[in-house]
């Protein structure tokens, strides 16, 4: 599965004060990782698109994009099970995940001229909007919103893995993929709980903010950011793109 965006991420309220002061997780601190995965996300997809040519066939999903994508599932379920892995894992996967989403573009935009930046420009817009959401309280993150997302995110990230299994055979999940009615529903809904995924990684970032959680910590929730948005940069991209061939 492209993009994957957070899928298991484990975000639970911080409950112990660990840290002193000057060692404590930021919000700044947070910010400066995040901004470092995406900047070199961003290289490597550059480096992504220029690695395929969609016009020698636009069928041929390249073997050496199953090799990024299945690195890339590891890398990040490597990074679930040990958080404190996330300074290194983190750019790890930007650069996994840029050259995967970077060629997949690629082919999009062959298929649709100019959805790269309408999948581009409706992802930063959702972002803004979900952050002001946030900090203005207009949806507020109770733990019963934080189960059913997770709970939801872990259930998508499973049917994410059979279907890539299936792929690997040759075989697709029916309708799904689609344009038709239930393939743009299925897209509106991966949108949606990618977009509501991102409240849980404010609210992540705030309790440890709050908690004065370790620093390394920081990378863990900067990871946790990048994956959101990778796989809602995605999830719009596949919408984008069955709208359009109606």
């Amino acid at each position: 599965m492209t993009g994957m965006a957070n899928p298991v991420l484990q975000r639970e309220t911080w409950r112990t004060t660990v840290a002193v002061p000057e060692e404590a997780m930021s919000y700044g601190g947070v910010a400066r990782a995040a901004a470092l995965l995406l900047g070199v996300a961003a290289g490597a997809g550059v480096a992504g698109w220029a690695s395929v040519d969609p016009a020698a066939d636009v069928a041929v999903f390249p073997g050496w994009l199953w090799a990024v994508l299945l690195g890339g599932i590891a890398v990040l379920i490597a990074t679930v099970l040990r958080p404190a892995w996330a300074r290194v894992t983190g750019p790890v996967y930007a650069v996994l995940q840029g050259l995967l989403l970077g060629a997949i573009t690629h082919f999009y935009e062959a298929a649709f001229e100019g959805i790269a930046f309408q999948a581009l420009l409706a992802t930063v817009v959702t972002v803004v909007v979900m952050a002001v959401l946030w900090v203005t309280r207009t949806i507020r993150v109770t733990q019963r919103l934080r189960s059913f997302v997770i709970g939801a995110t872990a259930a998508v990230f499973v049917f994410y893995l059979v279907t890539i299994g299936m792929a690997l055979f040759g075989a697709t999940m029916p309708l799904v993929w689609d344009a038709g009615p239930l393939g743009i529903l299925f897209s509106l809904a991966m949108v949606g709980l990618a977009a509501f995924n991102l409240l849980i990684d404010f609210d992540f970032i705030e309790q440890g903010v709050r908690a004065r959680a370790p620093r390394a910590m920081e990378w863990y929730a900067a990871f946790g950011l990048l994956a959101t948005i990778l796989w809602l940069y995605v999830e719009l991209l596949r919408l984008i793109g069955k709208l359009r061939s109606e």
